[in-house]
């Protein structure tokens, strides 16, 4: 069955293709300058790891990323831009769509105690979730170009 159109199947590539779109989006409205010079999002990072309810997460950061802000500030651009990447066009898309969810589930956990963007990590993960379980990389993905993940 069609629905204006496109099938099923068709209709879940739409959805995993949009949703990388957002990953890529998520890196292309950072101010650049202000992460890769002032390590803008380290410093963001600190005031929430800061002020959160749960004492192990600034620890976690104090030990771990706050001596290495340049590393992290990599880390989380090029982990989104893959995301982006991968989800979008269909490259490895199982093990982009898991990386996503994760990587959500921690932007949710560490900002427990901020509501402003607790609904688009939900959204992401939900979208994540049903991408990964309908096997969205069945249709207009480089995965399913090259016959992978039993496409």
């Amino acid at each position: 069955m069609k629905t204006w159109g496109l099938d099923a199947v068709e209709w879940f590539a739409v959805l995993r293709i949009g949703l990388g779109l957002w990953w890529l989006e998520s890196v292309r409205h950072k101010n650049l300058e202000a992460w890769l010079k002032r390590n803008a999002g380290i410093n963001w990072a600190a005031s929430v790891a800061e002020g959160h309810r749960w004492a192990w997460v600034g620890k976690s950061f104090e030990s771990t990323v706050k001596p290495h802000p340049k590393l992290f500030t990599w880390i989380v651009l090029l982990a989104e831009f893959a995301l982006g990447v991968g989800i979008t066009f269909g490259v490895l898309t199982p093990v982009a769509l898991a990386g996503g969810i994760v990587l959500n589930l921690i932007y949710l956990l560490l900002m427990i105690h901020e509501f402003s963007e607790q609904g688009q990590n939900g959204m992401m993960i939900v979208m994540g979730a049903v991408c990964l379980g309908a096997q969205a990389w069945q249709k207009w993905s480089v995965d399913a170009w090259l016959g992978l993940f039993g496409t």
